[in-house]
Order: structure tokens, then C-alpha cells, then sequence
């Protein structure tokens, strides 16, 4: 039997699944990720430790699943995107922290590049962030004098999945995705190459910066393992691999992922839409030299919400507690806004900070647990009204996925304020089985046409609240907002 290998390395954790050519999932592995805070806003991880993760996982996979490298026909690597580090040509070591796509430590570069937004938007179709690799690059240059280094082609630059290729591939390929570069601030979306007007702005050299391929594309082979060779058949931002796993491959499907942040993505088609309400222009997929298109909505805090009242402040012991505590709480008055790295989607704000609001003496941890969830559903309501609002295509069924979306209580909430019905697929590794879908585009045994079909068993919410409750919830949490915005 042939399998479909795939690897999601993420912000929290590293995952390797194994699928079978019709899209089941045959087994996982898992290793978690150590995110580091040196400062207020600021977010590292070690690029070795990364690398490591992915051996460890796919490892796992041949030894528990005892088999070769010609039981697999392809590896697909998916990735959080816009994480960046640079690291030394010739050794292939790091010669710098991996800053997490969280991170607003290069918040004090961008008043430079304010007289650039326009024509930055025009080609990206990105805002200036912090998020994005390109402030991420010039930060990293001059925090460890590397700016010479660089333009002799001494130093090269990574997202995560080319530093994962160039490990992989013992520095024979160093390349990207269309998907990832479109990420950067340096690729022109319009044309699919990198733009000399954007690399004179941030004062960044092209031979620093990976060949950007086709996303279906060969990544080269890998002999790092003991069971043989394997091809990396294709690469993608977790994001739109996420699209890819739910099938969404035309114009109006719209997902939802609930991970460490909050992402909802309208694919366009070949339709490039410009947003008038804060979403971003990105590419979805980039397949036998043709581009598509989508627009997306990024919140920095979803499941990290989560995980903040689990690990920062203590009032649950899993995850999956929110749910069993939320559904205790009575009090609908509790808004919490969790900007803790600022606000994403539609306002674009890196300076505010999360809050708590209408507490009394008489509020519980069930409370907050039920805030913590509902203020998670209103980001994505923002997003999801912002798609709608700039109305390029008509917005379709809502699919969602990620660790947070497996939590009921969410979904139903989601479904109730967003007056839609909200698709939960059986299959919960949606970004994965993406990846495995680029491997299947790769070698013809999908098209583009035929994707909807693997793992359609879904879990359906309904909204079951009225017009009015729905509306005064979104005008408190709009006046949640607004007093977010004036503290800071």
C-alpha cells in the first residue's frame, strides 16, 4: 500500500501523518514546540529545536508504522509562515532566533515604511506589521551586524519551510512556496516574483532569499533517514493548506482555523480582491504556473486565549475544560478582548493589550472560561463580516478547523453570532491532509477538481439564538473594542 507523508511544523507543536491515497489519516506523531518571551510582545523559538521535531516525527511514523521510504509516495510540508530567521550558507546553522509570525518586536521600525503602505498593499497586498517577514529581516540584519554578510550571499534567509527543505535536503535546495513567499512583503502577488521596489524599501538583497517554486512543485529528495529516500512533493503556508484539506480549491469556500491565532480565508479563484475593511490579498495556491487567489483575516490570539487561562493563569487543567466550565456560566456580561499581541483583522492595531470587561465580586471561573471562548468567536464574526462586506465573491459554507475548533460550546456560539452554519469536518488534521493533497496535485492522482470529495463526513452547528440577543451581543463586544483601543 502507497501513503501520502505529510508534516505540519507549527507554532506550538511539530506533527508527521501518514495518509492513504484516499485521504484517511493512518497515523500521526507529535512533538510540542517551546515558544520563548524575552520582552512584552516578543516571541522566539530555536530553529534547531524545529528541525529536530520534524526527524523526531517523521521518524516515529516509519518505526511504529514499519515501513520504507517506497511505501511513501511523496512528503507535503505545511508551516506556520511568516515565522522568519537567517542562518549561515555554508554550515546551515542558525545564526539567529527563529521571531515567531506573533511577534511585535519590530513594531518600532515600521513609522519608516508608513510613506510605502500604498504602493506595499498595491504589490502584496499585505498592511505594514510587524507580522510579516520583511520587517522581521531588517530587524535580524542589523541586531547582529549581518547587512554585508547578506549581500555577498553569506547569509540566507528562511521561513520555516525553507529552513525545513535546506535541512532536509543537506542544503542542496533552498527554496520556498509561492504560498509562503507571498508572505514575506517582498513577492509581488500580481506577477509571482519577488519586486526590486520592495527590496529597495526594507534594504534587502535577492541572492539572501529562496527560489520561490509552484507550491505542487519537487522540493528535491531527503536521505536523512535510515529507511530511504524521500521526495518533498510539495509545500504550503498552514493556512492554504487548510483550504486545500477541506477541499476548498474555487471561488467562495471560506475556512475557519482556530490554532494559536485565528485564521478565516475567502478563496477568489484567479481573482485577486482588494480589500476595503482591513483583510489581506494572499495567494492560495500556486499549481502548474497558474496563481490563486484569496482574501484573508488574521487574528494573532485564538486558541492561545486558551491556553493563557490554562498555563498563565490557572483556572483550568486541558483545553477541553473551557468547554465543561463555560457551559456553567450564566453571566452573558463578561466580554474579553484577548489582544494580547494587538489587534489582526479589521483594525490592525500592534499596540493594544488584552482585557477583561465587566467583571464583579460575583464572577466565576466559569465565567471567564465562557468569555474566553465567546471572545475568540467574536474575532473570527470581524473577519467573517469584513469578507462579507467587501462582497468580491459571495461567501459560501464555513468550514472550521484547529485544536479550538473541536470545542462545542465555540462552534455553537460561532454558528449562533455569525448566523451561519458552521462545518466541522470528522477528520481534525484539515492543515496535514492539505499537505498530503499538494503530494496527491504533484503526481496526478488529484486535480483540483476532485479534492472536495476526500473526508466529507462534517458535524453541522445551526444558529438557535434570535436577531436581537445576536445584535447586542456584537454592539458590547464593539464596545469592548473601542475601550481596548483607547487603553494602551
Amino acid at each position: 500500500m502507497k501513503y501520502f507523508l505529510a508534516l505540519d511544523s507549527g507554532t506550538t507543536s511539530t506533527r508527521a501523518s501518514l495518509f492513504s491515497v484516499d485521504g484517511k489519516r493512518i497515523a500521526s506523531s507529535f512533538r510540542p514546540l517551546i515558544c520563548t518571551y524575552p520582552s512584552s510582545g516578543h516571541v522566539h523559538q530555536d530553529p534547531m529545536e524545529i528541525y529536530v521535531a520534524a526527524l523526531d516525527c517523521i521518524n516515529e511514523i516509519f518505526v511504529k508504522q514499519n515501513i520504507k521510504s517506497e511505501d511513501i509516495i511523496g512528503l507535503g510540508i505545511t508551516n506556520q509562515r511568516e515565522t522568519s530567521l537567517l542562518f549561515d550558507k555554508e554550515s546551515g546553522m542558525p545564526l539567529t532566533e527563529a521571531i515567531v509570525w506573533q511577534s511585535n518586536e519590530t513594531s518600532f521600525l515600521l513609522d519608516q515604511y508608513e510613506p510605502y503602505k500604498d504602493v506595499i498593499k498595491e504589490l502584496t497586498g499585505l498592511t505594514i506589521s510587524p507580522y510579516f517577514s520583511s520587517s522581521k529581516i531588517r530587524y535580524l540584519l542589523d541586531k547582529y551586524n549581518l547587512q554585508k554578510k547578506a549581500e555577498e550571499g553569506k547569509v540566507l534567509f528562511a521561513t520555516i519551510d525553507t529552513w525545513l527543505i535546506y535541512k532536509l535536503t543537506d542544503g542542496k535546495v533552498f527554496a520556498t512556496d509561492a504560498t509562503n513567499a507571498s508572505r514575506t512583503q517582498l513577492y509581488n502577488i500580481n506577477t509571482g516574483e519577488y519586486d526590486e521596489r520592495l527590496l529597495k524599501i526594507f534594504n534587502i538583497s535577492k541572492i539572501m532569499l529562496p527560489e520561490v517554486r509552484d507550491s505542487t512543485s519537487s522540493f528535491g529528495y531527503t536521505d536523512k533517514f535510515t529507511f530511504g529516500r524521500i521526495e518533498i512533493c510539495g509545500v504550503g503556508g498552514d493556512q492554504q493548506c487548510a483550504l486545500l484539506g477541506h477541499g476548498i480549491s474555487s471561488t467562495g469556500g471560506v475556512k475557519i482555523t482556530y490554532g494559536t491565532g485565528l485564521f478565516c480565508l475567502l478563496h477568489t479563484g484567479e481573482k485577486m480582491c482588494t480589500s476595503l475593511n482591513g483583510l489581506l490579498t494572499t495567494i492560495a495556491l500556486k499549481d502548474k504556473g497558474k496563481l490563486y487567489y484569496a482574501l484573508e483575516g488574521s487574528v494573532f490570539i485564538g486558541g492561545a486565549a486558551v491556553q493563557w487561562i490554562r498555563d498563565g493563569i490557572g483556572i483550568i487543567r486541558k483545553s477541553s475544560d473551557s468547554e465543561t466550565l463555560a457551559k456553567k456560566s450564566s453571566d452573558d456580561d463578561i466580554i474579553f478582548v484577548p489582544s494580547f499581541n494587538g489587534l489582526g483583522t479589521p483594525y490592525w492595531d500592534s499596540d493594544c493589550k488584552g482585557a477583561i470587561l465587566g467583571i464583579t465580586r460575583a464572577t466565576t471561573k466559569y465565567d471567564i472560561a465562557k468569555a474566553t471562548l465567546e471572545g475568540i468567536a467574536y474575532q473570527a464574526y470581524d473577519v467573517i463580516n469584513s469578507m462579507k462586506q467587501d462582497a468580491c465573491v459571495n461567501c459560501g459554507n464555513i468550514y472550521v478547523d484547529g485544536g479550538a475548533a473541536n470545542n462545542d460550546y465555540l462552534m455553537q456560539f460561532q454558528s449562533n453570532i455569525l448566523n451561519a452554519q458552521v462545518l466541522r469536518k470528522d477528520e481534525t488534521e484539515i492543515t496535514s491532509l492539505g499537505a498530503a493533497v499538494l503530494v496527491g496535485l504533484n503526481k496526478g492522482i488529484y486535480n483540483l477538481n476532485n479534492i472536495s470529495t476526500l473526508n466529507t463526513k462534517v458535524k453541522i452547528f445551526s444558529p438557535n439564538i434570535n436577531d436581537e440577543i445576536r445584535d447586542e451581543k456584537i454592539k458590547k463586544y464593539h464596545r469592548a473594542i473601542e475601550a481596548v483601543k483607547i487603553f494602551k
